[in-house]
C-alpha cells in the first residue's frame, strides 16, 4: 500500500515537473496563447478546438460546420499547430487559464492533466454521460478511462503500423510484392526479413547486402529505414512490433500498469538486432539520420528500400513522386504472427471551457458516424468507429493503395495496446537518452536494465 509519505513525495515531484514543463514554455514566449473564446453577437457560445495535424484539418472543419448547423448558436473555431508547439502552446494556455474549450489529446499526455486537474471527464457532462465505449473500435475507449475510473476521451481515431515500399526497387531486387507476404522475424538471426533486408541493401559499388563483397560502410541504399531510437514514442514505429512479436509485454497491465519490462530479454535482444543492423550496413547510423529522421523522406529518396511507419502516414507516402508504393504487412515473430502497438488518440474538454455542456455536444459529435465517416472519407486516417475506419478503407482503396495490412492486424487482435502510466514526461526523459546511445553504438542494450529498475521505482513510489 502507498504510504502517504510516498505519496507526498510523488505528488511534489508532479508539481516540480509541471512547473518545469510551464517554465519552459514560457520561457519561449508560449504564454500569450489564444485561449477560450468569448461568444460573438450571432452566436451564444464560441468552442475553441485545437488540433495537431494539419491534414485533418479538412476533415474537422467538414464535423464543425455539420455541428453547428444541427445547433443553432454555437460556433466552433478550429485551430491547427504542428506537433512541436501543440504541446507547448497547450500547456502554456492551460496553465495560464486560457486553454480551448476541447482538443486533440494523446495518451501520453492526458494523465498528467488529469493529475494537474485541468480535463473534464465526460461522465460528469450531460451530452456525453450516457458514453458507450462498445460503439467503437475495440479497446479504444479503454485507453482514457482514468485510474478513478472517469472517462477523459472521446475515441477520435486509432494507428497501427505496417510496412511501405517501391515496387520498383523490389523489381530491380529482382523481387516481387509476393516476397513481403509471410515474412518471418525473430532476434537471434532475423529470419526471412533480414533476407530481404540484406537483399533490398545495395553499396556504392551496386553490390547488394547478401552478395559476397557487400561493403557495409559505403552504402547506397538501406534494406531498412531509420526512425531514429524510439525512446519519445515507446518505440512505437522503430522496435514495439518486433518486441511485441516476441511476447513481451511493456508493463504488468494494458492500462495504467505499474511495472514495466524492459528489463526482459526478449526486449533488450530485439534492439540488439535492430540497432545491429547499422554495423551490418542494412540501416542508416544515428549519425547519419540525426535525432529527427525521416523515414517518409528516406523511401521517397531511394536511400531506403523498406519503410515502416504508422498509419497516420499513408497519405504522406502516398505524395511521394516516382515511387509505385505498396504497403506490407510487418513480419510474424516467435509467437508465430505479426503484432503492432494500438494507438488510439482522443477528444478531451478542458476544465477551464466557460461552455462545458457545448464543448460536451461538439465532443459526442466527435464521436459520431456522421463526423467519423467525414473524417474517414477524407483518406487521412482510420477513425474509431467502424463506420469510419470503413470509410477511410475505401477512400484509400479510390487511390489505389491497399491499406488491409494496417486494418487486418486489428481485425485479427494482432495488437497491443499503447502503454498508458502515470509520470510519462519522466519516463521519456530517462528513456530518450539511453536509447539513443544504444542506437549510437556508445551503450549496450544491458544498460536498460537499469531504466527499467529506475522507471519501476518511480511508480511505485
Amino acid at each position: 500500500m502507498t504510504t502517504s509519505t510516498s505519496r507526498s513525495r510523488r505528488q511534489g515531484r508532479r508539481r516540480a515537473m509541471w512547473r518545469t514543463i510551464v517554465g519552459s514554455a514560457i520561457a519561449v514566449g508560449l504564454i500569450g496563447a489564444t485561449g477560450c473564446a468569448t461568444p460573438t453577437a450571432s452566436t451564444d457560445a464560441t468552442l475553441d478546438y485545437w488540433v495537431w495535424e494539419s491534414l485533418q484539418v479538412p476533415a474537422y472543419q467538414k464535423c464543425a460546420t455539420g455541428f453547428e448547423a444541427e445547433n443553432p448558436g454555437i460556433e466552433v473555431r478550429l485551430t491547427q499547430y504542428g506537433w512541436g508547439d501543440y504541446w507547448q502552446k497547450l500547456t502554456a494556455s492551460l496553465v495560464a487559464g486560457a486553454g480551448p474549450d476541447v482538443f486533440a489529446d494523446h495518451l501520453t499526455k492526458y494523465p498528467e492533466f488529469v493529475t494537474r486537474g485541468v480535463l473534464l471527464p465526460l461522465d460528469s457532462l450531460e451530452a456525453t454521460r450516457d458514453f458507450d465505449g462498445s460503439g467503437f473500435q475495440e479497446g479504444l475507449a479503454d485507453l482514457w478511462v482514468g485510474q478513478d475510473g472517469l472517462q477523459y476521451g472521446m475515441p477520435k481515431d486509432f494507428d497501427t503500423v505496417a510496412l511501405f515500399y517501391d515496387e520498383g526497387t523490389l523489381e530491380d531486387a529482382g523481387m516481387t510484392p509476393a516476397d513481403l507476404e509471410d515474412l518471418q522475424w525473430n532476434p537471434e538471426d532475423g529470419g526471412t526479413f533480414e533476407d530481404v533486408i540484406a537483399r533490398l541493401s545495395v553499396d556504392e559499388n551496386g553490390v547488394r547486402g547478401d552478395e559476397e563483397g557487400f561493403d557495409p560502410g559505403n552504402v547506397d541504399v538501406y534494406g531498412l529505414a531509420s526512425g531514429g531510437a524510439g525512446g519519445d514514442g515507446n518505440g512505437q514505429t522503430q522496435w514495439a512490433w518486433l518486441a511485441a512479436a516476441t511476447g513481451w509485454e511493456y508493463t504488468n497491465a494494458d492500462v495504467w500498469g505499474d511495472e514495466y519490462y524492459f528489463d526482459d530479454p526478449r526486449f533488450q535482444a530485439t534492439l540488439a538486432w535492430l540497432f545491429g543492423l547499422v554495423d551490418k550496413g542494412f540501416m542508416p547510423s544515428y549519425q547519419s539520420v540525426g535525432t529527427s529522421p525521416d523515414p517518409v523522406q528516406q523511401l521517397g529518396s531511394g536511400q531506403a528500400a523498406l519503410s515502416p511507419n504508422g498509419s497516420w502516414t499513408i497519405s504522406a507516402y502516398g505524395r511521394l513522386e516516382g515511387i509505385d508504393l505498396g504497403i506490407a504487412q510487418v513480419p510474424a515473430g516467435p509467437i508465430g504472427h505479426p503484432v503492432s502497438m494500438y494507438n488510439g488518440l482522443g477528444d478531451s474538454i478542458s476544465a477551464q471551457t466557460d461552455y462545458p455542456e457545448e464543448a460536451a455536444k461538439f465532443v459526442a459529435y466527435l464521436g459520431s458516424d456522421a463526423c467519423q465517416i467525414m473524417v474517414g472519407e477524407e483518406g487521412v486516417v482510420f477513425p474509431a468507429r467502424p463506420a469510419g475506419t470503413e470509410a477511410a478503407v475505401a477512400a484509400f482503396e479510390s487511390r489505389g493503395l491497399d491499406v488491409s495490412p494496417f486494418t487486418d492486424l486489428v481485425d485479427d487482435g494482432y495488437t497491443v495496446l499503447f502503454p498508458v502510466t502515470t509520470n510519462g514526461a519522466e519516463i521519456l526523459s530517462i528513456m530518450v537518452p539511453v536509447l539513443e546511445a544504444i542506437y549510437i553504438g556508445s551503450e549496450d542494450v544491458s544498460r536498460m536494465t537499469e531504466v527499467n529498475a529506475r522507471i519501476n521505482s518511480i511508480l511505485q513510489e
